[in-house]
């Protein structure tokens, strides 16, 4: 079969399938990750470059209603993907490793779905580029040995917690448990050889608290490398505050003011901002920052890194999807444009080298350029609390959730309009709650009016920190 490869360019891809493997057994009577991705690189004919990427996960996933496990789920998996180039066409295929993989299979079926695609001349495989890989500890050792009934536990701990801590809540709609422990190996033809792994535990609660004819939901939710950390007890009062301070909540009267976004709110924020430092969408003009190297671009102190050798980041790694070592990328400094991400065929069309910056979703899709780790700093005002920015502000909007975020922030136009719930801030202090609102302005306008960026940071699942940011002058639109 055919189909648009992760960057969407055009090349063919394909599935290689067949009888055999169990899923995450490994390959071939115990052959690891590294050895498969390194037998197909090695296997590169004359004349064409040759990269090989394989995955393997297990996850747990358990929910939690009414004192009772409602599901319970675990799974395995595991593939690799073959990305083939040869006189500038671009061919893929993968399997998954319940089939009986072949790379000799692999590679010729990426090799024929090759002459089917069109031409282009910036495809590209990773080249060594000298940066040595930073070492980091990204996964709990330890998950492998945390028995299901202990995780069983916590869900029905957080599930308890949030339903009889406060007696406002009418529901928990879920209570969830969830657990990743995963691997993957890169190697390429041209030499490159890159193993990592990762895991994450995360428990998340949903309620929804009433007072009278009002009725309001809240989520809480924590994640770390493992299960220590995780704390059901504080994870329901985070749900339960969140769903009650927003009991009674009204359509507020439309002006214009300042804006406090919750770190949650920040991190969604950042992360469809990100595509505009792209290297793809800027070499292809998608981007309101393509051009603008050298330009202020941001409100002056502050500062934008993309960072994945910080081990912090639920993202990080010391390899990018391309298997080129990760490093930092300073992307503005001062509030000026230092540059944008590349992986090697958005640098390729740029004049630029990978910033070892090419992440991807798994093993049956390509590569793409994309920020990893991103985190904003305020050198004017640094160390800002939660309560010092509400506090400098005096009075606005505190938004602790949006809407349509990825229809209404346009990383090309810089458009930005979203649905809002939070509340009034008047004195620096929580004021009445509102709903049914929208925040209005345009990302050029927004990153300039940065009033304070505070040094709560919170490492969320995603590509970019939480923390509290203040913005000026942006447009409220209610009643």
């Amino acid at each position: 079969m055919a189909e648009r490869n992760g960057r969407g360019r055009e090349g063919g891809s394909g599935y290689v399938a067949g009888p055999g493997k169990e899923a995450g057994a490994g390959y071939e009577g115990g052959e690891d990750l590294a050895t498969l991705v390194g037998r197909i690189a090695e296997l590169a004919k004359a004349g064409e470059a040759v990269e090989a990427y394989a995955s393997r996960s297990v996850s747990t996933s358990i929910r939690a209603y009414e004192a009772e496990i409602e599901q319970l789920s675990s799974s395995t998996s595991s593939g690799v993907g073959v990305r083939v180039i040869s006189d500038g066409r671009q061919g893929f295929s993968y399997a998954g490793f319940t089939s009986d993989v072949s790379p000799v299979e692999l590679l010729a079926q990426a090799r024929e779905n090759a002459r089917f695609a069109g031409a282009d001349e910036y495809a590209s495989v990773a080249q060594p580029d000298g940066v040595t890989a930073p070492v980091l500890v990204t996964v709990d050792t330890a998950m492998a040995d945390v028995p299901t009934a202990k995780k069983v536990e916590l869900a029905l701990e957080l599930e308890a917690a949030a339903r009889t801590a406060d007696k406002r809540v009418r529901k928990v709609e879920s209570a969830d448990y969830d657990d990743v422990v995963a691997c993957e190996a890169i190697a390429t033809s041209t030499g490159l050889r890159a193993f990592s792994e990762y895991s994450y535990a995360a428990l998340s609660v949903q309620v929804v608290a009433g007072d009278g004819d009002s009725s309001q939901s809240g989520t809480g939710f924590e994640v770390a490398r493992g299960i220590v950390g995780l704390e059901p007890e504080a994870i329901a009062a985070e749900g339960i505050e969140r769903a009650t301070r927003l009991l009674g909540a009204i359509k507020p009267a439309t002006a214009e003011c300042t804006v406090v976004f919750d770190p949650r709110v920040t991190s969604t924020f950042l992360s469809v901002l990100a595509a505009a430092f792209s290297g793809e969408s800027v070499t292809k003009g998608r981007s309101f920052l393509a051009g603008r190297v050298g330009e202020a671009v941001m409100r002056a102190g502050l500062d934008l890194l993309d960072d994945p050798t910080d081990a912090q980041a639920l993202s990080a790694g010391p390899y990018d999807g391309e298997g080129l070592a990760s490093r930092p990328n300073l992307l503005v400094a001062d509030g000026v444009l230092r540059g944008y991400v590349f992986d090697s065929t958005a640098g390729k069309r740029a004049g630029c080298p990978s910033t070892g910056s090419a992440v991807r979703s798994g093993y049956s899709s390509g590569p793409v350029a994309s920020c990893r780790a991103l985190l904003l700093s305020d050198t004017v005002s640094p160390g800002m609390s939660a309560p010092d920015i509400l506090v400098g502000v005096g009075d606005g909007l505190y938004v602790q959730s949006v809407t349509g975020a990825h229809s209404g922030i346009n990383p090309v136009s810089g458009d930005f309009s979203v649905g809002v719930e939070g509340l009034r801030l008047r004195d620096g202090a929580f004021a009445e709650p509102v709903r049914e609102a929208t925040v209005a302005s345009t990302l050029q306008k927004m990153l300039i009016a940065v009033l304070y960026a505070g040094a709560d940071v919170q490492w969320l699942p995603g590509i970019a920190a939480g923390q509290t940011l203040a913005i000026g002058s942006m447009m409220l639109s209610g009643t």
